[in-house]
């Protein structure tokens, strides 16, 4: 598995542009979003995208609204809804194969725990990261339907069952681009 990778928007661009080209039989590739907004007195939002690359999910985040300079844990979570004013109704972690909460580039770890997002000194972000334990449209590891959630904290990547990674600022339905 490959770990986030920060790109100039072009670069950014053009990898998901090819990723939505189509697949080796010519369709296109399946892809789906989250339109992040902020829980209560917060003010994080942006938009989150899963498009499928053959086997790997490339995750793409462009955020705005975090505190400057900060780092953020940042996980799909298992219900697709972001109706209560703190985001707790999105529920805990995506597990789809019940391991423990760990590292996003270990083999032990929730199908939702992804790297943590690092805000600039605008409180801005632009990311894009590989994973193979997600999927876009079907199977046991499919996140349409589910959640993305940026939490206040970093993610420390051992404290179960969640990375004590604090309260959300902001959570967003995955639903299926059309």
């Amino acid at each position: 598995m490959k770990t986030r990778i920060a790109l100039p928007v072009a670069a950014l661009s053009a990898l998901v542009l090819s990723a939505c080209a189509g697949t080796a039989t010519g369709g296109a590739a399946a892809s789906a979003s989250a339109e992040m907004k902020p829980t209560a007195g917060n003010s994080a939002a942006g938009t989150v995208r899963f498009v499928q690359s053959g086997s790997k999910v490339v995750v793409t985040a462009t955020l705005t609204g975090l505190k400057p300079n900060s780092e953020h844990g940042f996980h799909v979570h298992e219900k697709g809804d972001c109706s209560s004013p703190d985001a707790m109704s999105a529920g805990g972690h995506f597990n789809p194969t019940g391991q423990p909460h760990g590292r996003y580039d270990k083999p032990e770890r929730h199908g939702g725990d992804m790297p943590n997002l690092r805000a600039d000194a605008a409180g801005s972000t632009r990311v894009m990261w590989e994973t193979e334990a997600l999927a876009v449209g079907g199977g046991a590891a499919n996140v349409i339907g589910r959640s993305v959630v940026i939490h206040r904290d970093p993610d420390d990547y051992t404290s179960q069952p969640a990375g004590n990674s604090g309260p959300r600022l902001a959570c967003g339905v995955i639903v299926a681009d059309k």
